[in-house]
């Protein structure tokens, strides 16, 4: 790539970002998930198992479904990390008490240890990945984006 080519494309991204906050937020969100699932397989579990552990340590037990549907996460997806995380000894699958078509996902000690072992490594990477931010910004941005995601405390 020449360099004119180069500059060009360097100032050109800050002023499309300003014009187009989607476009903004989908790169920020692509570098904050780059960096979560990077940290995340330094502590040997991916961001989806992560948050399937840390939602089953806080509910308790529930379907795939469940996991699937509050975590935002593909329903095809979540079939693989259950299995990856159910052949690791980290959840069990049973019978849903409530539904004896559906099984219940559980968490394991083992799970509850790679969980805690996980969210070690949490405030480190939220410090590194917000390192710019203020903790009046860090907040703000948490307040803005629960607006979008129309979470309502």
């Amino acid at each position: 790539m020449s360099p004119k080519i180069a500059d060009r494309e360097a100032v050109y991204f800050p002023r499309l970002a300003a014009e187009r906050l989607d476009i903004a937020l989908c790169r920020a969100s692509t570098a904050v998930a780059r960096a979560a699932e990077a940290r995340a397989n330094e502590s040997g579990i991916g961001v989806g198992q992560h948050l399937v552990l840390k939602m089953l340590a806080e509910v308790g037990p529930c379907s795939q479904r469940v996991l699937s549907d509050e975590l935002r996460i593909d329903r095809s997806v979540m079939v693989g990390i259950c299995d990856g995380l159910e052949r690791a000894g980290h959840v069990r699958r049973e019978r849903d008490a409530g539904d004896r078509r559906a099984y219940a996902v559980t968490l394991t000690d083992s799970g509850r240890r790679l969980l805690a072992r996980a969210e070690e490594a949490v405030p480190g990477f939220l410090d590194d990945t917000f390192k710019d931010l203020t903790s009046a910004e860090r907040e703000q941005l948490s307040v803005l984006l629960g607006k979008l995601l129309q979470i309502h405390p």
